[in-house]
């Protein structure tokens, strides 16, 4: 017997002594503040807890060292304390996706119960322990200064949502109940006699299953049920874009990469479910997998019986290149590689499906709900009618949940045991299942004339899917379209290819192919810059796209921001010893000839409740947040009394959360719907209209796909611009990264400065540190500390400038933000990194130059 206090209260425990905490406060106590971020690898700190006064990690803490202990978690902790520091993370911003935020307050309680007065140095490292992939870790560190300076006083933290309008700050949508733990995530959620699923993974990228004996697995502790492909009553091949992705396996089926399923085990525990797992056998015939780019386009070997490893190739052509750049004075040509890298998103994937009037109810994470109905539809064999799906805000998803992972298999399991069914991945799980962002690998000749114009570029790029689609073939369109940067190229010639292999799939990741692009652009800017003697500030404001200038996709752009930007970098240009700059430009919507739309529905529930309904996913950028706000400035609605429903049971269809495009579509929709509700506000309050309900939809159709022979052709509605420059000392070290970003209209400005600081964060991990390399279609890394998420005391003083060149499509002018964060990140530091030392890098990451963050 164990015996120990916990959150005050006597415990005895007789159970496994080499249980986890982390588990024993979940399942056992039901106590979901503290998260499971990375599976006992003691790698992220969501599930940080006191125990007699010290900061220890849950997860590897086991039972059997509790004797005598005091165990203190959020809950436990006084509430006045546990109140004020979570005000003061939601007052500074520093709650985004808010997964590790309960972690972050904790790690703040028991530092200034040590330290009531901590400096930044010190803070710094006593955040070494814990990861934030979405904010960069600035906010943190600022609440909790913030919350020191509180204490000290003796003041509290107040969060004013009421009555914000667009350009002011309001605090995050339920960022309270999230920084508390109060607010439920996916793997939060339970339900009565709810059961637990494992998925049986292929043992190799690429085999024939001849076999799969699961006879002694049913017989293990807990087991329920054992599916397999047989089991599925409609599509097993389901996809984003091409239908070519198997939710299961069959036998006599070829596997394409380590993460495809070939069994599903549903037992009581999730404990016993995994336990199963070892004993289902499977026989395979093992194959070469192909996992060489190269070689999958040289050889007639595929990867797919149906399709060429070719899947795709964007081409963009405009004049003749060849000829110019034979023509042009200053011409620079070279290779650039970049590497495959994890989201590593702290949320793992999780769905939590319920058997629910002849179909399912599905709890999803993922990047659209309306995308995860269509594919479980299509899986269960049943009209999208019967299988409504709710959001559960995510835990971060940067793209990695847009494609369907864990949804269908959760799904398929509650439909035919007509019981709840939780399915969960582990961290190793989720880095081997889900896509990644694609490797690439590009030839770019630039070239410019005397006068420091640019004339033509020349690009052949290779992108690596892996196994399957996803959307890979936009990624690499992307790369094509945003291979000029911010830059007016009036003759260029471009092939991009989309290349099948057996490694693990590659698909959306923040950026979505322009970061990779940018690396390559940029450098060849900079060695034009040295050819020519040309002032690297002035040749890139010379030859910034303006208002009327085409992209490489033939958009002629209106709202440019990029001289704005450059604009807004200059005084810290010019101070600067050592420096790199880099612009970008981002598409805004899906665009490429598809209809990018969204609908809303307002209701009005009462006068302290407004129901705001819509389709996009809530990941930590604030979508939530901005729509109240929109509404509020459209209607004089209180922003404070606006619930965000998103449920596929409302009927509003919307794609993916993706593109940048959810505050413009939504924004727009919202204005749309705002016009009716203000004719019948005239002259009467919120009380007159108790009951009414409005709806509208706001489109763009104007799109055609890159390549278009048509005048001025649109492949997208709108563009975001930036400019970012990174400074180093006179050591080397990397000092400052200043970021000058054209929102257009900046409707949260403290939501933009976090977007961006959290972005330039992921860059300079994506420049530096990241990366998850393969080899024989497996990956090297399996756990979270290899990746090389940066920590916060090597994260550089970051400067966000913000910039506003109104767009002519967007909510009072607003663009998308999301992505363009990260895109010129690497490519700046880079060009730093050679102004100092002279050497030119081609290749990412730059793992040789890391000692310049120490």
């Amino acid at each position: 017997m164990i015996r120990f206090k916990l959150n005050n209260e006597e415990i005895s425990f007789d159970g496994n002594p080499e249980l986890s905490l982390l588990n024993y406060l979940r399942e056992e106590k039901d106590i979901t503040s503290v998260k499971d971020g990375c599976s006992g690898q003691s790698a992220c700190g969501a599930c940080l807890v006191e125990i007699d006064g010290k900061a220890k990690l849950s997860c590897v803490t086991k039972m059997k060292t509790l004797e005598g202990y005091e165990v203190l978690t959020l809950e436990g902790i006084p509430s006045h304390i546990r109140d004020l520091v979570a005000k003061a993370f939601v007052e500074k911003g520093a709650v985004q996706c808010g997964f590790c935020t309960p972690g972050f307050i904790m790690r703040t309680k028991i530092l200034l119960q040590e330290n009531p007065n901590p400096t930044l140095e010190e803070i710094r490292v006593a955040l070494k322990w814990h990861l934030c992939r979405c904010t960069g870790y600035k906010k943190i560190e600022n609440a909790i200064q913030h919350s020191a300076e509180l204490m000290e006083q003796g003041k509290d933290a107040e969060n004013d949502s009421h009555n914000k309008g667009v350009g002011d700050f309001m605090p995050k949508y339920e960022a309270f109940e999230t920084a508390k733990g109060e607010r439920k995530f996916v793997n939060d959620l339970k339900f009565p006699g709810m059961l637990q699923a494992a998925l049986y993974f292929s043992d190799h990228p690429r085999a024939v299953v001849n076999s799969i004996d699961v006879s002694a697995a049913e017989k293990m502790p807990g087991v329920e049920r054992i599916l397999t492909a047989k089991d599925v009553p409609g599509d097993r091949i389901i996809g984003l874009i091409y239908k070519d992705w198997p939710i299961i396996i069959a036998e006599g089926e070829r596997t394409n990469y380590i993460g495809d399923v070939l069994a599903i085990v549903i037992a009581d525990t999730a404990e016993n479910a995994r336990a199963a797992l070892s004993a289902i056998t499977v026989d395979y015939d093992v194959e070469k997998p192909i996992t060489n780019v190269f070689e999958a386009l040289k050889y007639d070997d595929r990867v797919h019986d149906d399709h060429e490893n070719l899947l795709d190739n964007c081409i963009l052509k405009e004049g003749n290149a060849d000829e110019v750049i034979a023509n042009s004075p200053f011409v620079y040509s070279h290779s650039f590689t970049t590497q495959r890298i994890e989201h590593a998103f702290l949320e793992t994937e999780a769905a939590v499906a319920l058997p629910e009037n002849d179909g399912v109810l599905l709890y999803s994470c993922g990047q659209g709900v309306y995308e995860d109905r269509r594919q479980v539809a299509m899986v269960l064999g049943l009209p999208e009618e019967k299988v409504r799906v709710i959001l559960v805000p995510n835990g971060g998803g940067f793209g990695g949940k847009e494609d369907l992972t864990v949804q269908g298999h959760a799904s398929l399991a509650a439909f035919l045991l007509q019981k709840p069914v939780k399915l969960t991945l582990s961290r190793e799980e989720s880095m081997r299942m889900h896509p990644k962002r694609h490797p690439v690998w590009m030839d770019m000749t630039l070239a410019c004339d005397e006068n420091g114009k640019l004339t033509a570029m020349k690009l052949r790029a290779i992108g690596d899917t892996g196994a399957y689609a996803s959307v890979g073939t936009k990624v690499m369109e992307r790369i094509a379209g945003h291979a000029t940067a911010g830059y007016f190229v009036p003759v260029i010639d471009m092939e991009s290819k989309t290349v099948y292999t057996n490694n693990i799939p590659c698909g959306a990741m923040r950026g979505f192919g322009a970061n990779q692009v940018a690396f390559a652009i940029e450098t060849c800017v900079d060695e034009l810059c040295k050819m020519g003697e040309f002032d690297r500030w002035q040749f890139r404001w010379d030859n910034a796209l303006v208002d009327g200038l085409a992209t490489a996709t033939g958009d002629h752009v209106q709202g440019a921001g990029i001289r704005a930007s450059l604009e807004a970098l200059k005084p810290y240009y010019d101070k600067a010893a050592f420096k790199g700059l880099a612009t970008a430009i981002k598409n805004s919507g899906i665009g490429n000839g598809m209809v990018d739309f969204s609908d809303v529905i307002i209701e009005i529930k009462s006068p302290e409740k407004v129901v705001l309904h819509h389709g996009w996913t809530e990941m930590g950028q604030g979508v939530h947040t901005i729509a109240a706000q929109i509404l509020y400035e459209e209607t004089g609605i209180d922003s404070a009394i606006i619930e965000v429903i998103v449920d596929t049971k409302a009927g509003i269809k919307t794609g993916m959360t993706t593109s940048s495009r959810g505050t413009v579509l939504l924004g727009n929709a919202i204005r749309e719907a705002a016009k009716d509700m203000r004719k019948d506000l005239e002259g009467k309050t919120i009380n007159d209209i108790i009951g009414h309900r409005y709806q509208a939809r706001w489109e763009c159709d104007w799109t055609v796909k890159p390549g278009t022979k048509v005048d001025n052709p649109r492949t997208h509605y709108s563009y975001g611009y930036a400019a970012q420059m990174a400074e180093l000392d006179e050591n080397g070290k990397l000092l400052r990264f200043v970021a000058a970003h054209d929102a257009g209209k900046i409707i949260n400005p403290v939501m933009f400065e976090g977007q961006i600081e959290g972005a330039v964060h992921m860059g300079l991990g994506y420049a530096l540190t990241e990366d998850f390399p393969m080899e024989d279609g497996y990956p090297l890394y399996k756990k979270m500390r290899e990746l090389g998420v940066l920590r916060a005391h090597e994260t550089p003083e970051i400067i966000v400038l913000p910039v506003e060149v109104p767009d002519p499509v967007g909510p009072f002018g607003a663009k998308g933000l999301g992505e363009i964060g990260l895109i010129p990140t690497a490519a700046a530091l880079a060009n730093a990194l050679c102004d100092f030392d002279g050497e030119r890098r081609f290749s990412l990451p730059m793992k040789d130059d890391v000692g310049i963050l120490k």
